[in-house]
């Protein structure tokens, strides 16, 4: 995959955030229609947690060093507690409820950091030849990100006024920008200890967006919709990257 390719392919799993987004303009979804949607991402980002960490470990379990061990465990650590401490300290500065805009903001901002790290994954995984692995990924995130677009869009679907499209734009750059950061960066900084690294921080940032994720889910659904919603996403995930990887053959 040339870096062209992996540079486009990385603006397309970020930017597909942006699909999402209108639904802040929107009235009127129902509480089920939401609910599945965000059951279907879910069990989308399941699978990639999975196959993230079965790529990271990998390499430890090869290597049996001790140094790559706490490279994946700090990695681990980083992704989940910074999008906590993060999201945490913006919210600090709230007097009350916040606002919706404020809201979507922080949420925002959190799935940035959270997708700077899927870029990383998917430029490092680009790098090392590993197609098949990278493309899994920018159509994973990029399913997962139309999702996290609805995520953004949520507290302002209820405002009183709806949101401009610039707002909603300056919205989707904050959260789906970094994964093309994150992915030309990823390009250019190829070693075993980074490819863990990055693929640890995607798994932990993962870990912060399931919780979240099944908080929100359990509101919308009943246990049968989410269960159903939970394994309709596990499958896709799961057949896309048998797809891709014997088309890679």
């Amino acid at each position: 995959m040339s870096h062209t390719t992996a540079a486009l392919v990385g603006a397309i799993a970020g930017f597909s955030i942006f699909i999402g987004l209108p639904v802040a303009r929107m009235r009127g979804l129902s509480k089920a229609f939401q609910g599945f949607l965000n059951a279907v991402a879910t069990g989308v980002l399941l699978f990639l947690l999975w196959d993230i960490l079965s790529h990271a470990v990998g390499p430890v379990q090869a290597a049996l060093f001790i140094a790559l061990g706490l490279i994946f465990a700090l990695g681990l650590a980083s992704g989940l507690l910074v999008l906590i401490y993060f999201n945490a300290r913006l919210f600090s500065h709230q007097q009350g409820a916040p606002s919706p805009r404020w809201l979507s903001l922080a949420i925002a901002s959190g799935l940035g950091l959270h997708n700077l790290s899927e870029g990383l994954a998917i430029g490092q995984s680009a790098a090392t030849g590993a197609v098949a692995f990278a493309s899994v990924l920018v159509v994973g995130f990029a399913l997962h990100n139309v999702t996290e677009g609805f995520g953004i869009a949520a507290p302002m679907a209820g405002a009183d006024r709806p949101p401009s499209w610039a707002f909603l734009g300056l919205a989707g750059l904050i959260g789906g920008g970094p994964t093309l950061l994150g992915t030309l960066i990823g390009l250019f900084a190829t070693s075993v200890y980074l490819q863990v690294l990055f693929l640890a921080v995607a798994a932990g940032a993962l870990l912060w967006v399931i919780n979240e994720m099944f908080h929100i889910g359990r509101r919308l659904n009943t246990p049968p919709a989410l269960a159903w919603g939970l394994l309709t996403g596990f499958i896709v995930a799961f057949g896309t990257e048998l797809l891709l990887t014997y088309l890679s053959l």
